[in-house]
């Protein structure tokens, strides 16, 4: 339960800090990506169109991580490294953060008009949300939730293409592919360090179920194939050599975010997870941006 001293503000912050707010640039820099390339090419800037990104991208996020955290709670408060998350820590109850599960659904929902009149995005809304929410029940039955996850964020470029355009454009599925590589591959390495009490729980991770130190393998293929899809969007992207440039430098970070972590240690994974992936996110997007407006 609460606390006595909760405020409107306190409250707020607890609530930013249960969905992980900041872990929203893992996402949204793709979408604004598809998007710059859509304006660039395809159709005229419209303000309505920018702000439907950036509310579907903040609610559809907040409604799946709430209620991830609404599912789990009863895992959360078991595992050593999650017992002190807003549920199981009592800063927040199961009963707010389902409430704020239901109303980010429903903002999702209503943000889609904002694409009016394309009404594809309204369509689509219920069935992506659904996909999104199943995330959180995956790793009861199947070691792949981490490539759920992935095809869960892989989404947000196709998406914003089908919201501006109606169409979906073919380079736009290695941009897809890429995501799906990469956050299947850095999600298996955050899940190590919860790879012995999954096997106790009875939960299923890739981690868990094939040893540390296989995993930590898959997710350098996964990796590998992340820089091999993002070399091939550039190539059939309206992207030239600037954002290419870029995919060399992800690519060496993705070395040393795999040089960061070894079997015997998994002390920085929480560095390899955030920090490195942030500035991949972060950076893809500026050097695309900056390719279309330099170069073509």
């Amino acid at each position: 339960m609460t606390t006595a001293q909760s405020t409107p503000t306190s409250t707020f912050k607890n609530y930013l800090g249960l969905i992980r707010f900041s872990h929203t640039i893992f996402a949204l820099p793709f979408a604004l990506l598809s998007a710059a390339i859509a304006w660039r090419t395809q159709v005229e800037f419209r303000v309505q169109d920018l702000c439907g990104i950036l509310l579907c991208m903040v609610f559809a996020r907040t409604s799946a991580m709430a209620f991830n955290r609404y599912a789990d709670r009863k895992i959360d408060a078991e595992n050593p490294r999650t017992k002190s998350r807003h549920i199981p820590a009592g800063i927040l109850s199961a009963r707010q953060v389902l409430g704020l599960t239901i109303f980010s659904g429903l903002a999702f929902v209503a943000s889609t008009l904002l694409f009016f009149p394309n009404r594809t995005p309204l369509i689509l809304s219920v069935p992506v949300l659904v996909f999104l929410l199943g995330y959180s029940y995956v790793k009861r039955f199947s070691m792949w939730a981490h490539y759920w996850l992935a095809a869960a964020l892989m989404l947000s470029p196709i998406a914003t293409w089908i919201a501006l355009t109606g169409t979906v454009d073919p380079s736009l599925w290695w941009l897809a592919a890429a995501i799906f590589f990469w956050v299947g591959g850095f999600d298996i390495i955050y899940a190590c360090q919860d790879a012995e009490f999954d096997r106790q729980a009875g939960l299923f991770s890739i981690p868990a179920r094939i040893g540390i130190p296989k995993a930590l393998k898959l997710a350098a293929l996964s990796h590998f194939l992340c820089a091999i899809t993002l070399i091939l969007f550039a190539w059939t992207s309206p992207l030239s050599w600037l954002f290419l440039a870029s995919v060399i430098v992800v690519a060496l970070l993705l070395i040393y975010e795999h040089a960061l972590v070894t079997p015997q240690d998994l002390s920085r994974a929480g560095v390899a997870f955030f920090n490195i992936n942030a500035i991949i996110s972060i950076g893809l997007f500026l050097f695309g941006i900056a390719d279309l407006w330099f170069t073509r």
